[in-house]
């Protein structure tokens, strides 16, 4: 599972059992009762890994927005834990994934408001494609446990 966090919306992906294949499953509204509607679809996905993008700079530097996904990841993970979930979450470097989630929506024809409700999904499955792509070809699993 993948997630695109930001300050209004937070983007959900899945995969299929065998890890090829990224979808989108909902645009969670962030704010309150946020977190545990995510920790729901992690349930509900039988999920074991949730990939977090973590916005860097141009540079790979962190800014206040990475600080942000860093301390919203940490709360996850404390909610995870309450449940007893066994969910690893790792953070993978999001650089242009909503950049490149506007542009395959405007190449299918989304436009205004309907390419703004689903762009949050979209950059998720970015993330996730990514991730599950890397570990394909690598053996190693994406990013950096939180």
């Amino acid at each position: 599972m993948a997630l695109d966090i930001g300050d209004a919306r937070i983007g959900v992906a899945s995969s299929d059992p065998h890890g090829v294949l990224a979808t989108p499953v909902e645009t969670v509204k962030a704010g309150a009762g946020a977190l545990e509607r995510i920790v729901g679809l992690v349930g509900e996905l039988e999920a074991f890994e949730v990939v977090i993008g973590l916005p860097r700079s141009l540079s790979g530097g962190e800014g206040p927005a990475a600080v942000k996904i860093r301390t919203t990841a940490a709360q996850l993970d404390e909610l995870l834990q309450k449940g007893s979930s066994a969910v690893e979450l790792r953070l993978v470097d999001e650089r242009f994934t909503t950049v490149t989630a506007e542009r395959m929506l405007r190449e299918r024809g989304k436009k205004g408001s309907k390419r703004r409700a689903v762009v949050d999904q979209a950059a998720a499955v970015v993330i996730l494609q990514h991730a599950l792509d890397f570990e394909r070809e690598t053996g190693n699993p994406p990013g950096r446990p939180l």
